[in-house]
């Protein structure tokens, strides 16, 4: 049976606007659009291409986005499709974003098996933004074979595209001091790739720095781990490392059963899920006065946090 929705033949077409489109709807918060995106998305189930998916943080200045052009315009080069989620930090007092990953990304915005995507994170944690799985799964039916998700890069906690993507790689700088000793667990560990960025800058710090972080991937590597991760040099401006790279993360589709690691997420996505709304059907089914008022004892200072959330019944 061929696909109901009116977006879904031209984007399993490959057409770039109507995956703009399906996209804008999977984003918005309103109701009727939610329902239609999830429609849009059953119609769509089963026809997703191969592909690998790409999660990329570091904090800011280390060159994300300059990295991923050079790598996006070596694999669109080379003949692949790439998708580039670039996810925007939104402002927590007006909520607005900048979006101007594409402006880092002159060449690739306009290579034709490329497409670029700027959302904002609209205050979601863990670098991500609230719709990024089912913006994967789109440009997935839209043909896309490689699809890089750029977190926002704001510290240790960016590690929620990790579940959501094959490949976690995470940047450095070359002279980034004692980071590592701050970063040994959390982001580092769920690292699967690690690349010292800006090499050329200071080849010899880039040299000690990849020393450094492939010290610190063994002593937090499993013994049984199917996969080890590994540290590379890059740099964005000359091209080096950028074939390794692209060569590093094809051995490791190669190495991890990539099936099942997303079967595994899915199930992590649906209890999430499951949290979130379980958490809207109890916030409806309470008296919004009461809320409110046990929210002002605790802002005076009356009542604890704790002891107003348990007069709930939580």
């Amino acid at each position: 049976m061929s696909p109901a929705h009116p977006l879904a033949a031209p984007l399993l077409a490959g057409n770039r606007r109507a995956l703009a489109k399906a996209i804008t709807l999977a984003e918005s918060t309103r109701p009727d659009h939610e329902r239609e995106a999830q429609a849009l998305l059953a119609d769509l189930a089963g026809h997703g291409r191969p592909s690998v998916r790409v999660g990329l943080t570091g904090v800011p200045g280390v060159g994300k986005s300059t990295l991923i052009e050079a790598l996006g315009m070596f694999l669109a080069e080379a003949g692949h499709r790439v998708a580039v989620l670039a996810v925007d930090p939104s402002s927590a007092r007006t909520g607005g974003s900048i979006m101007g990953d594409k402006t880092r990304m002159p060449r690739l915005t306009v290579h034709p098996n490329a497409f670029i995507r700027p959302s904002p994170s609209g205050g979601t944690l863990g670098g991500v933004a609230r719709r990024t799985r089912e913006t994967v799964a789109l440009c997935e039916a839209a043909g896309y074979d490689v699809i890089l998700v750029e977190t926002v890069g704001v510290g240790q906690s960016e590690t929620q595209v990790a579940a959501m993507t094959d490949l976690f790689v995470l940047l450095t700088l070359p002279n980034a001091g004692d980071e590592l000793q701050g970063i040994k667990r959390g982001i580092m560990e769920m690292s699967d790739l690690c690349v010292v960025n800006k090499a050329d800058t200071d080849p010899k710090a880039a040299i000690r720095a990849q020393t450094e972080l492939r010290v610190a991937l063994t002593l937090l590597t499993p013994h049984d781990a199917p996969w080890r991760p590994a540290a590379l040099r890059a740099s964005a401006v000359t091209g080096e490392g950028i074939p390794e790279l692209w060569a590093k993360i094809q051995d490791y589709a190669a190495t991890v059963n990539l099936e099942a690691k997303r079967r595994a997420q899915t199930a992590v996505w649906f209890d999430e899920l499951l949290r979130e709304a379980v958490w809207r059907a109890f916030v409806a089914g309470q008296d919004a006065g009461r809320l409110r008022q046990l929210r002002a004892e605790v802002e005076r200072g009356e009542k604890t946090a704790v002891a107003a959330v348990g007069e709930l019944g939580v």
